[in-house]
């Protein structure tokens, strides 16, 4: 079985190693985006089965990559996590214009991302440990 294909998008290296690190554990592969730019080019070309993204980032945010992945015809089913400041909340509008499944505030852990990337993916990684 082929290895899950997941993009990671955050600015802050930190957050990009020990996220990374973890979902590359539980048998996911992983790309690394260092901002919104970088990241919607990933997934048009790579086609990845998850994105994960903080909401802040340079070039272009999480929520605008996160609309243009929904409006384009390759990407348009790919489910995003959103990683967020505390209290940052969408709109309906936003959530309907885009393929946002969970919104996870900072400060969080790389085991909470990878419990609901799991779960978002119904268990898809091989050897997938929470």
């Amino acid at each position: 079985m082929d290895q899950p294909l997941i993009l990671l998008a955050d600015d802050e290296a930190p957050i990009t190693c020990v996220v990374g690190q973890r979902l590359e554990a539980a048998g996911y592969a992983l790309m690394v985006a260092r901002d919104g730019v970088e990241a919607f080019e990933l997934a048009t070309t790579r086609l990845p089965r998850a994105v994960i993204t903080d909401l802040q980032m340079p070039r272009m945010s999480g929520l605008e990559l996160a609309t243009r992945l929904k409006e384009t015809p390759t990407t348009t089913h790919v489910p995003i996590i959103l990683l967020t400041a505390r209290g940052y909340i969408l709109t309906p509008e936003q959530m309907a214009r885009t393929n946002i499944r969970h919104l996870i505030s900072k400060p969080f852990s790389a085991k909470d991302v990878l419990k609901r990337l799991t779960e978002l993916l119904g268990g898809a990684a091989q050897g997938v440990a929470a």
